[in-house]
């Protein structure tokens, strides 16, 4: 599986679909020990995160994101605050008063977060991410 690569926009069977949900294409141990940021492949993203201890992402700036998402309108992450619409202004696409992910949040050991990541960069604790 080391030459495979997952086309942004495809259909899958409902199998193979499943296998990449998973994070069948592989997976990244991270620790605090880590001195920059951990991508996936070019041709794929982060889709699941396992902390492994009580984590803290990277969230002071200067060009390396703590946790970078695909769209940072979508998926929770480091840079801005996703579904962050008004009180009341929800649309088909965004959700209202979400937050952006800063330095005091930690994220606790054997909790897992879904959504779709290019970067990862913690200040303390250990996780995997599965890539899909």
């Amino acid at each position: 599986m080391a030459n495979y690569t997952i086309p942004k926009q495809s259909k899958f069977s409902v199998v193979a679909a499943g296998n990449i949900s998973l994070g069948q294409v592989g997976s990244v141990f991270v620790d605090a020990s880590t001195a920059t940021a951990v991508k996936p492949p070019t041709s794929a993203v982060f889709i699941a995160i396992t902390f492994l201890e009580d984590t803290i992402f990277d969230a002071t700036g200067g060009g390396t994101a703590g946790l970078k998402a695909e769209d940072e309108n979508q998926y929770i992450n480091t840079e801005a605050a996703a579904h962050n619409e008004a009180d009341g202004a929800a649309t088909a696409t965004q959700g209202e008063l979400g937050a952006i992910i800063d330095a005091s949040n930690t994220f606790p050991q054997g909790a897992t977060i879904f959504g779709r990541w290019t970067e990862i960069n913690i200040t303390s604790g250990m996780l995997v991410a599965y890539i899909g």
